[in-house]
């Protein structure tokens, strides 16, 4: 099971580190590590197998293909085990499955333990080391996936891909300066679904939401229509389109990745958000249920919760909310850091005393991030901590964002605090975005 990354409110939005690493090997093959002929620890030899797909995931096309392939690769590493190649493409084939199937809990460290093998036999090697930045991201280790992929630029400092590992590690670890840097320096080296989609989330940060669509669409453009990195830029500019109130052109979107790719379970959820947001209940639910059966994705029972919640049924909502812990459990049992989720999910369930104790742990490793922040800012409010809670709003709004949620949070407090005037002043500014009431 798996849980959505922080970031604006999207779901999943920086763990497009981890699919798009399918594509290094097939554009890349520029690594600059010294291949040692003989391998390391032979325990890190083995490879994990691959974990069987079912329903609808399994009657798409690609299924074949890919137990073709790893089949192939398997193949190759009988007769010879220090083919890193083949470890590397194996590697990629169990990211994609991970990022398609939510089974991260499974895959994550299977990466990591194929990842370390060819870095047994090729300690230098440029894409293993950026591979195992993208996963570490994936499990929201940002500081040692920031090492890792500064370690990669080292060995070859001429990649796009390992720049773009780097904005989002400076993203998550609140750096945005250097994130914006990173990102220019990917631009100037390969114009891409990546780059595009990465300069969208940097400009949505910064309160540009036009040219956050702008350049989201234009990582759309960029992409194969019907892959899995296609679909994720569609699905992260209706997301977008919802943000700003466009739901139709939201809905169109999603629409149209379904129409491709039936089983795509993030559109599935995109049209559960929207459907809430109309105020249709239980078709949100319906869909959330059919998302959800295609992949074990947190944001999806998290939302049920919600919607339980919405419609007075305390006891669904609590009985969700506490199925969503158990997941996030089954997540931090894996590797994967689940702190702030934790924070949020026990903020919503009026669990303060918890929220604060995995609030405080993630906001100790992050201290600088906007979405931390706003989380600290939602707890001290909720514990009238009005002075603890202006402080993290400020920071959270330090990059001039213009996201509606945090701009009604931020009036909230100001109301709370006798600032009328700037109260409304912050509605106003939510309402320009979004004319819609914000859910």
């Amino acid at each position: 099971m798996k849980t959505k990354t922080t970031g604006a409110g999207r779901y999943l939005v920086w763990a497009l580190s981890l699919f798009l690493a399918t594509s290094l090997l097939m554009g890349c093959a520029d690594g600059k590590g010294d291949s040692d002929s003989t391998a390391g620890d032979t325990s890190l030899m083995s490879i994990p197998p691959l974990f069987q797909r079912t329903g609808e995931l399994a009657k798409a096309d690609e299924w074949p293909r890919t137990i073709a392939k790893l089949d192939e690769l398997k193949a190759k590493l009988a007769k010879d085990p220090n083919d890193v190649k083949a470890r590397l493409q194996i590697a990629t084939i169990y990211m994609a499955e991970a990022r398609i199937t939510g089974e991260h809990p499974y895959y994550y460290p299977a990466v990591l333990k194929i990842l370390d093998g060819a870095l047994s036999i090729d300690p230098r090697n440029f894409e293993a080391t950026t591979f195992k930045a993208s996963v570490k991201m994936s499990q929201h280790q940002f500081a040692e996936a920031r090492d890792l992929a500064e370690q990669a630029r080292q060995i070859n400092p001429d990649n796009a891909y390992v720049y773009g590992v780097l904005v989002d590690a400076n993203v998550e670890l609140g750096d945005y300066e250097q994130a914006v840097a990173m990102s220019d320096k990917m631009q100037a080296m390969k114009p891409s679904l990546e780059s595009y989609s990465r300069a969208s989330y940097l400009r949505e940060i910064y309160g540009n939401y036009p040219g956050a669509i702008s350049a989201m669409q234009l990582a759309v453009d960029a992409g194969l229509p019907g892959s899995e990195p296609y679909c994720w830029s569609k699905n992260t500019l209706a997301q977008l389109y919802t943000v700003t109130g466009q739901l139709d052109k939201a809905e169109r979107e999603y629409a149209e990745i379904l129409a491709i790719r039936p089983s795509y379970a993030f559109a599935m959820g995109g049209q559960a958000h929207v459907q809430r947001l109309k105020k249709e209940y239980d078709k949100a639910l319906t869909t959330l249920d059919k998302a959800a059966a295609v992949m074990p994705e947190v944001s999806f029972h998290e939302e049920m919760a919600e919607i339980y919640a919405l419609q007075g049924n305390e006891k669904k909502a609590a009985d969700k909310y506490a199925e969503v812990v158990t997941m996030l459990d089954e997540d931090a049992q894996s590797g994967h850091a689940v702190d702030l989720e934790m924070c949020k999910l026990y903020t919503k369930m009026g669990k303060l005393d918890s929220a604060a104790v995995y609030g405080q742990r993630e906001y100790d490793r992050r201290p600088k991030n906007i979405d931390v922040n706003q989380a600290m800012a939602a707890l001290a409010f909720k514990k009238n901590d009005l002075k603890k809670a202006q402080e993290h709003i400020e920071t959270a709004m330090r990059t001039g964002s213009k996201n509606p949620e945090l701009l009604r949070q931020a009036s909230e407090i100001q109301m709370a605090l006798g600032n009328e005037q700037e109260s409304k002043k912050l509605v106003a500014e939510a309402r320009k975005v979004n004319p819609n009431p914000v859910l």
